[in-house]
């Protein structure tokens, strides 16, 4: 009594993958370890409304697009609070300048 290797038709086991197909898994992009040049970006914009806010500002925003386009979640919102920390101290040395001479 011999049986034959083969299976019969319709019982064959599904194909076995070594790996998942490619198109199961998404891209993923590496995150960042850290996030110093937003850190920076959003002490520049602090710095900026009390001290010289066209250079701290427009250097906060610099780091904050630089920060995002490296991946960095808080990249963007660094950038927007550096722009709004240069308007405050634009209007901050306004104020105070206007003040002293009046």
């Amino acid at each position: 009594m011999t049986t034959s290797p083969e299976p019969p038709h319709g019982d064959e086991p599904p194909p076995r993958w070594s790996q998942p197909p490619p198109y199961s898994q998404p891209p993923q992009q590496p995150r960042p370890a850290n996030q110093v040049l937003s850190i920076i970006g959003f002490l520049c914009a602090a710095v900026a409304v009390l001290f010289v806010p066209i250079v701290f500002g427009l250097a906060g925003i610099v780091l904050g697009i630089v920060g995002h386009t490296r991946g960095e979640p808080l990249g963007k919102w660094a950038a927007v609070a550096a722009g709004v920390g240069m308007i405050l101290g634009f209007l901050l040395g306004i104020l105070v300048t206007s003040s002293m001479s009046a």
